[in-house]
């Protein structure tokens, strides 16, 4: 069997990260089987799209760098392309399709067309709850003649087209939950044509996923309730079903579903907070799936090659932040010098390019979680703030000794070699050296010199300060804390 996977989104705003954990879930088992991966837009709920939102979403598959096989495409200018065979793959789009397949069903007597108003709907439901019934339509209309239906439709009347549940039990074998079988008696006649014309999501889905050939259909837990009425559709098709998987919600801290009251959902936020696309998809990934109990770092390849869905967890797997910065911090210390030059452009206001700049990221590359925490980190040295002298003192110190401290290892610092400056390891030998040979304390040198160059008491470490201020800066800064003591 080929095994073809999707997604369907709706465009109703930013992707949500339990989205990105069933995107991630299918590419695997696609790539995997060396099948295909297929991007489809459900848009047949109109009253909820949000104007750019499938731009958004397109947009986020190309910053993420999931590429799929069939689907609409975001090209450089704005516009939206389609590549495969099976389009198009926005289901507004596709709107014949489902009548040809309700005119099916209709025809077939496993459908029928209803007039009840929502006055009348919100009525029997009312009624129906009070006397602690299931709410679900009564068939009334399900008893109206040919010429009843097509005198009203004739007068304008507004009316859905509903699908006729059976009688029966149905069941299925969910991929991660073994088998669950429903009673169709607590199943709804479930509208599949609404009346703006569209198809509801059930018909639509339906259709789709056949005439799309989809193998595997994995989505969230909360779309096990709708399966009932999709097997009943399949049966009165006479199609297979595809393999159907309920992965498990993301919660809150709390255990509570992942929700925006308590946080940030979407993944543009997490992009721009500063996590790295790889960092995202490794962590969203093994959110209730853990391919080894031995690490937790994974590239895509190896994420694709140890995928099995049978390992997928039951519960809820919690949005742990701590481990996410954790991890993000293992891939921005990973990345080559111009990737991660690349990757704090967006995210801070100084130049880069600037060769301070440059070896301040460098710097304190292995002091950050986020991106976005560059602009503070490396801001002292782009401009020495204020400090007080007080601070230049070590603990088992004093000003004299500490301004006498200051003034010899400057002098060091003005002798020592441009050779020497060009490496961390190379500054911090010849700096220890100095210390030994003249048989000085570490802290009695390394703290007011440290504090010199950084105007703070906690930084990186006085060789990494001076390798990346560079000698003039580094000789201008400890000068200025020398003449600290004079004032």
């Amino acid at each position: 069997m080929t095994v073809r996977t999707r997604i369907a989104p709706s465009p109703t705003g930013y992707m949500h990260i339990g989205t990105l954990r069933t995107v991630l879930f299918d590419y695997f088992l696609a790539r995997q089987g060396g099948g295909q991966f297929i991007l489809r837009v459900e848009d047949t709920d109109q009253a909820r799209l949000v104007d750019g939102a499938l731009e958004s979403l397109l947009g986020t598959f190309q910053k993420l760098g999931i590429d799929y096989d069939e689907g609409p495409v975001l090209q450089a200018d704005g516009s939206i392309a389609e590549k495969g065979d099976c389009g198009p793959y926005v289901q507004s789009a596709r709107l014949s399709l489902y009548k040809k397949y309700a005119d099916e069903l209709l025809a077939d007597g496993h459908a029928y067309i209803c007039f009840c108003t929502k006055e009348r709907l919100d009525e029997m439901r009312a009624a129906q709850t009070a006397a602690k019934q299931t709410p679900k339509y009564d068939r009334r209309c399900c008893a109206l003649t040919v010429d009843d239906i097509a005198s009203r439709r004739t007068n304008g009347e507004t009316y859905v087209v509903r699908m006729k549940i059976p009688e029966g039990k149905v069941a299925f074998d969910d991929a991660i939950r073994g088998r669950i079988a429903f009673d169709l008696s607590d199943v709804d006649d479930q509208v599949i044509i609404k009346s703006d014309g569209f198809a509801s999501y059930h018909l639509a889905v339906v259709v789709d996923d056949h005439l799309m050939r989809i193998s595997h259909v994995l989505r969230g837990e909360e779309w096990i309730s709708s399966t009932p009425k999709q097997i009943v559709l399949h049966e009165m098709f006479g199609w297979k079903m595809p393999v159907y998987a309920h992965v498990p919600l993301i919660l809150n801290p709390d255990k509570t579903k992942l929700s925006k009251r308590k946080g940030d959902v979407s993944v543009e936020s997490y992009l721009a907070k500063g996590y790295l696309p790889a960092a995202i998809l490794n962590f969203i990934a093994t959110l209730g799936f853990n391919p080894t109990a031995d690490r937790e770092v994974y590239t895509m390849d190896e994420l694709v090659a140890l995928f099995d869905l049978t390992k997928v967890n039951h519960g809820g797997a919690v949005m742990n932040i701590e481990k996410l910065d954790w991890m993000n911090q293992q891939y921005i210390t990973k990345l080559d010098k111009d990737a991660l030059l690349a990757a704090v452009t967006p995210f801070t206001t100084y130049d880069v390019t600037e060769p301070i700049m440059r070896r301040a990221v460098l710097v304190e590359r292995g002091r950050v979680s986020r991106l976005t925490e560059f602009t503070e980190r490396i801001a002292p040295y782009a401009e020495m703030p204020p400090y007080d002298a007080s601070i230049l003192i070590w603990k088992k110190s004093n000003a004299t000794d500490c301004q006498m401290q200051l003034s010899n290892i400057c002098n060091f610092v003005t002798t020592t070699s441009d050779e020497t400056f060009t490496q961390i390891a190379l500054l911090e030998t010849a700096i220890k050296a100095y210390i030994e040979s003249n048989g000085l304390q570490n802290g009695n040198v390394l703290w007011p010199l440290r504090v010199a160059l950084s105007s703070a008491e906690k930084s990186a470490s006085p060789y990494e300060l001076l390798w990346a201020l560079g000698k003039e800066e580094s000789i201008a800064r400890i000068t200025a804390a020398i003449t600290k003591f004079d004032a």
